[in-house]
This record gives structure tokens, C-alpha cells and sequence, in this order.
């Protein structure tokens, strides 16, 4: 139980499982933006809040679709 004024945050849930997503596609260039930074580098789960599972699939569409350039592999 979070304590009141030491800024408890509550644990972050796995977008890919709430949607009942068994393969993330690097197709969707759209839903893997959200898992970059601003400068292009893929948010560690611990941010992001996925399950581990779904982590090592966002990381592996987000490198396939660098290399067929959907995209970018920095921004800035």
C-alpha cells in the first residue's frame, strides 16, 4: 500500500495483454512510436509497463521496422 506524500505510483499494466495481442507486428508503426523516447531509444519495461513477454516482441518489431525504414533509428 502506497504511502500518502511520498508520490506512490501505481504499477503500469501490459497494453498488449489488456487488448488480448498475442504477436506484436512491426507493421504498426503507430503503436510501437508510443515504446520509443523522443530521441528514438525503445523505453525499458520498467516505463513502458509491459508483461516481459510482450517486451522482447515490442524490441524485435521495433528493430524490424527500423530496417525497412518505417521507422527511424534516431530522431532529431
Amino acid at each position: 500500500m502506497p504511502r500518502k506524500g511520498r508520490g506512490g505510483k501505481r504499477k503500469r499494466v501490459c497494453q498488449f495483454c489488456v487488448d488480448k495481442i498475442a504477436v506484436v507486428d512491426y507493421k504498426e508503426s503507430n503503436r510501437l512510436t508510443k515504446y520509443l523516447t523522443e530521441r528514438g531509444k525503445i523505453l525499458p519495461r520498467r516505463i513502458s509497463g509491459n508483461c516481459a513477454r510482450h517486451q522482447r516482441q515490442v524490441t524485435v518489431a521495433i528493430k524490424r521496422a527500423r530496417q525497412v525504414a518505417l521507422l527511424p533509428y534516431t530522431m532529431e
